[in-house]
């Protein structure tokens, strides 16, 4: 079954992570751990350069940033491929954001 982590964070979260010399190479190394189960990963723009697509009423609404204000943003993600829930709990806890921020654990629906 393929799991989306949605790698999320607020300001000193995100601060931290940057501010962590070993971040970076703990992030290479996890995604080479995860070998051919690792589907997709990647990081986000900031919600600043967001723009935001709604369709109301046939009329096509572009917002620039975020369409809500929240103090957590998503960051990145990864989609990985596992056997189950447990085994992606246990991807998701290795992850070296986890130890900053948060990983949201969702199931792609078959």
């Amino acid at each position: 079954m393929k799991y989306l982590l949605l790698i999320c964070g607020d300001g000193p979260a995100y601060e931290a992570m940057l501010a962590d010399p070993d971040f970076l190479p703990a992030c290479k190394a996890w995604a080479a751990a995860r070998g051919d189960d690792l589907i997709m990963s990647g990081g986000l723009e900031p919600p600043a350069d967001a723009t935001t697509v709604r369709v109301r009423g046939g009329e096509v609404l572009l917002t620039d940033g975020p369409f809500v204000e929240s103090k957590e943003v998503v960051a990145g993600f990864s989609l990985i491929e596992c056997a189950s829930r447990e085994e992606a709990v246990e991807a998701a806890r290795t992850h070296p954001v986890a130890r900053h921020g948060t990983i949201e654990l969702r199931a792609l629906q078959p």
